[in-house]
């Protein structure tokens, strides 16, 4: 007899091993979407990132993490509130996971120029396929100046979830883009989304950029449109284009998409980005 959780990985065409873990990471991330509403979760938080985008908008890449952010800052907050609904909506699906906290103190070495201190963050795993993991990563102390809206999902059940808007989720991966700096390596990730929101002709909120921008990193002068986008056109000229594609291939279906793919292919994607009007 199939079950629910039969039904959700059903919609995946699964030919690899890669395709297998894609499926079940999406899976994954959708029932503990559904634990966190049962929980009244999303009254006080909005999810964003790569997976929102995936989940929500049909990006066509898998995305790996979670990411979440509270309305207005909250130092009390705690995701351990949380636990047990999640873990009880794997249980109604005949899963058992295991949610731990990870420790700052061994993630004080992430390469990343803005992970702030004010996260918190968490793995969730089964505790029979160990290699299939998510991580959840929530911003007690956000950047504001960012809208949401409600998106509805109707597996395992049906429930809505509040998610950024497109034009601020654009203004999150720019962020990221920009300011990522993990040395020798490339989120190439980074840029499919950004090529995605292009090509959907999604406007930017620059207004939460900039709010993102000053509360995480150091921008001589003001960071206006202009600095914005030579700054990333320098981000598109100095960075090996290989690593790029590197990084993104494991997660897509058809690696063709990237043929075009040069750094003046994406300088010329820069001058097609659109703002949103105030």
């Amino acid at each position: 007899m199939n079950t629910i959780f039969d039904q959700m990985m059903s919609r995946y065409e699964i030919k690899s091993s890669d395709d297998k873990n894609n499926a079940l990471h999406e899976v994954m991330q959708q029932i503990t979407l559904a634990g966190l509403y049962r929980a009244g979760f999303f009254h006080k938080a909005a999810f964003y990132g790569g997976t929102c985008l995936r989940i929500f908008h049909g990006l066509p890449r898998f995305s790996e993490d979670m990411d979440f952010t509270l309305l207005q800052a909250q130092d009390g907050f705690l995701l351990e509130n949380y636990f047990d609904a999640i873990q009880n909506e794997f249980l109604a699906l005949g899963r058992e996971v295991v949610i731990t906290k990870k420790d700052k103190l061994k993630h004080a070495n992430i390469e990343s120029a803005f992970l702030k201190d004010n996260t918190e963050i968490y793995t969730i795993g089964f505790r029979t396929e160990r290699t299939i993991k998510i991580k959840i990563e929530v911003d007690i102390n956000p950047p504001l100046e960012f809208s949401t809206e409600q998106k509805i999902q109707l597996l395992p059940f049906s429930f809505a979830t509040r998610c950024m808007t497109k034009s601020c989720l654009f203004a999150g991966k720019m962020h990221a883009l920009l300011f990522r700096n993990w040395k020798t390596r490339v989120k190439g990730r980074d840029w499919y989304d950004f090529e995605w929101y292009i090509r959907n002709y999604t406007p930017l909120d620059f207004k939460h950029l900039q709010e993102r921008t000053k509360q995480c990193n150091s921008v001589d002068g003001e960071f206006n449109k202009s600095v914005f986008i030579q700054l990333l056109k320098q981000k598109f000229v100095s960075t090996n284009i290989e690593r790029v594609k590197a990084d993104v291939l494991p997660f897509i279906k058809n690696p063709q998409e990237l043929h075009i793919w040069s750094n003046d292919y994406f300088l010329q994607l820069a001058d097609m980005i659109v703002f949103k009007e105030d």
